[in-house]
């Protein structure tokens, strides 16, 4: 069953019509064909007309469907002979990362991504896509068997954030981060990143300091939730939409402000419309920016990726 947002309701009167239509017979003289095709063609234009105009809060909604494609989805669609690797060799596995080896379209590449989950029972068990010091930890070994094997790595973000728990600060949380993100900068291999749904904090960063960042359209990236961010200078999480806003979170702005390379076109209406199509999209992105990757060398690409992140924010500045 179809889940819709707020601001889709139009959308979701007229697809309640077409059902009510399918179930008829016919008989009253009523051509049920051309009324269901005259309706998708409203329903078309009314997704058009929202879609073309959405707010950040929106976009944020957008980010966060129930039905948009998990990381898990473009893992069975895009990735074969599957091998996942669990453990941080250190405390435990973390099932907020996933992460193993595979081959992309004839490439054999390292993966890894959040997964969130897609129902009550997957959500607890990935504890919503937010991570703990151990799951960061597999990250970490996972790039440094990349770079041992020469293997390129693609990695899938779609958090909130960092898991912010009492356990998670005791076993190093922070450090835990700031080795991913240098672990992803100290590659000798092409590293691409895409945002698929949300990226939240250095719970995202941690691991997308990637050559080539990219975020599907309606996806957002920032340095704290939009909740987070009014419950610190507002006091109230009620004013999540007024921060969405100063946030600057989406794609968009991202991509103006130089802190993303890519955007990647969503279909009409957003990734859980058409989730094949979708996935299809993101992953003949992903193999034309490795095909462009793997010609450069080791060290260059090392050099180039850490002069991109260490430059990031400073244009303009004197």
């Amino acid at each position: 069953m179809q889940h819709f947002l707020n601001f889709e309701k139009p959308v979701a009167e007229l697809e309640g019509t077409i059902e009510v239509l399918r179930h008829r017979t016919g008989g009253d003289g009523v051509n049920v064909t051309e009324e269901i095709a005259k309706l998708q063609s409203k329903i078309e234009r009314l997704l058009q007309q929202i879609y073309a105009k959405l707010t950040p809060w929106q976009k944020v909604q957008v980010a966060r469907h129930p039905q948009r494609p998990h990381f898990s989805d473009y893992l069975d669609a895009l990735i074969v002979e599957w091998t996942p690797l669990a453990g941080d060799r250190m405390f435990g596995e973390d099932a907020a990362i996933i992460g193993g080896l595979g081959r992309f379209r004839g490439r054999s590449v390292v993966v890894i991504g959040h997964e969130k989950g897609s129902d009550t029972e997957s959500r607890v068990q990935h504890n919503f896509g937010m991570a703990r010091p151990e799951g960061y930890r597999k990250a970490q070994r996972l790039f440094r068997m990349a770079d041992h094997f020469q293997l390129p790595v693609i990695s899938f973000v779609d958090t909130p954030g960092a898991y912010p728990g009492v356990d998670a600060e005791e076993r190093g949380q922070a450090e835990a981060i700031a080795r991913s993100i240098e672990a992803g900068l100290g590659l000798r291999v092409p590293f691409v990143s895409i945002v698929i749904g949300e990226g939240g904090s250095g719970g995202a960063i941690a691991i997308a300091a990637a050559d080539r960042v990219l975020m599907l359209e309606h996806s957002i990236y920032s340095v704290i939730s939009p909740e987070g961010c009014a419950s610190i200078l507002w006091r109230s999480g009620e004013e999540a939409k007024q921060a969405s806003e100063a946030l600057r979170l989406t794609a968009q702005d991202l991509h103006e402000f130089g802190l993303i390379d890519q955007i990647v076109l969503e279909p009409l209406g957003g990734a859980h419309r058409q989730r094949r199509q979708t996935i299809d999209a993101v992953g003949s992105v992903i193999e034309k920016e490795l095909a462009a990757l793997v010609e450069i060398e080791g060290g260059v690409l090392r050099a180039r990726r850490r002069e991109k992140f260490l430059t990031m924010g400073t244009k303009g500045l004197s």
